[in-house]
């Protein structure tokens, strides 16, 4: 059993959708049509499920923004919020056979409501829904925004999250090693030790950072204004990349994407981040955020990261108001 890299042939992906009993409500209509672009990008190229506690407004909701239901499937379940990536099962494989794990989900350490949220993936399973062996982990937090699988025995991660203590804090390090180790069929688990982004809930998830991509490639953010709050802290993340090596002892491909400008709402920094993409069937969707130089900075870079895909930008200003962007809001299932 092992846990495939993003951009190993999908299955399906999925999407929770928004409801306006979620934080969504101030600017629901708003976040509605960021994820029916989402979800039209998405059903071009692979089928899509979408986790709705409405469903009937989400069909009516695809339908006002041209969004063909052909490959679209709609399951109807209680939700708290809407970021897939972090309460859906994360899928690993064996042969002609996937295993759903179920992680425990406990709102990125206690912070928000997760009651509804976190038997999604039960419900899904229950339901013959999601195809695969279910394998209870729900003595474990872990969020699929956490780690990053090169599908070939490395983990990527960030010790700001997975070893705060709002999450499994009866576990050291070496533990918690050992755990993904275990879960994952992985040999080595290679740890950052800064990942701070401001406005971040999730305590400095690795896919707003740093993402493994094909051919020893990681693609991360860099930050080059030494006048940013960031600057110190992403260019202490850059020489910690710089120092890790493949397997086989060669230095990783590193490809650096840009630190968007400051993005404010209400005041407050926003997590904007151009790491936060999802790799799909075909494509890389990838978060853009109207600032015209630096999204086509980002797109060349992912371009030279995936020369082989379509890579395709989608307005997620809306997202960040909520702490997230494009890559938390979904969760690919590999194919069998």
């Amino acid at each position: 059993m092992y846990l495939p890299a993003e951009w190993a042939t999908q299955d399906f992906v999925q999407l929770t959708w928004p409801h306006r009993e979620t934080d969504w409500a101030p600017i629901y209509d708003e976040v509605v049509e960021c994820y029916c672009n989402m979800a039209r990008e998405i059903a071009k190229r692979e089928p899509l499920l979408i986790v709705a506690q409405n469903p009937d407004e989400v069909r009516q909701q695809l339908a006002e923004h041209n969004v063909i239901p052909h490959n679209i499937k709609i399951f109807t379940c209680p939700t708290n919020d809407t970021w897939a990536r972090d309460h859906a099962f994360i899928s690993c494989l064996e042969g002609n056979r996937r295993y759903l794990l179920d992680f425990q989900f406990n709102g990125w350490g206690m912070k928000f409501a997760a009651n509804h949220d976190n038997r999604i993936n039960k419900c899904l399973h229950d339901a013959e829904v999601v195809d695969g062996e279910y394998v209870n982990c729900l003595d474990f937090v872990l969020e699929g925004g956490s780690i990053e699988s090169d599908g070939e025995g490395t983990i990527l991660t960030t010790a700001p999250c997975l070893l705060a203590p709002n999450r499994n804090d009866t576990l050291n390090r070496c533990e918690i090693e050992i755990q993904l180790c275990q879960y994952f069929n992985a040999d080595r688990v290679l740890w950052l030790e800064h990942s701070w982004l401001a406005g971040d809930d999730t305590d400095g998830h690795v896919d707003t950072v740093a993402r493994l991509c094909p051919n020893n490639t990681i693609v991360y953010v860099q930050c080059l204004d030494k006048n940013d709050e960031h600057y110190e802290e992403l260019y202490a993340m850059e020489q910690e990349l710089k120092s890790f090596s493949t397997k086989d002892g060669t230095p990783y491909r590193l490809i650096p994407v840009p630190l968007p400008d400051a993005c404010y709402w209400d005041e407050e920094r926003l997590p904007a981040t151009y790491a936060n993409f999802l790799i799909i069937n075909g494509a890389v969707l990838y978060p853009t955020y109207n600032q015209k130089e630096k999204d086509e900075e980002a797109r060349k870079k992912l371009a030279e990261a995936f020369p082989d895909r379509e890579i395709v930008g989608i307005d997620c200003n809306v997202l960040i108001k909520q702490h997230g962007s494009l890559h938390c809001c979904t969760m690919q299932y590999p194919k069998i």
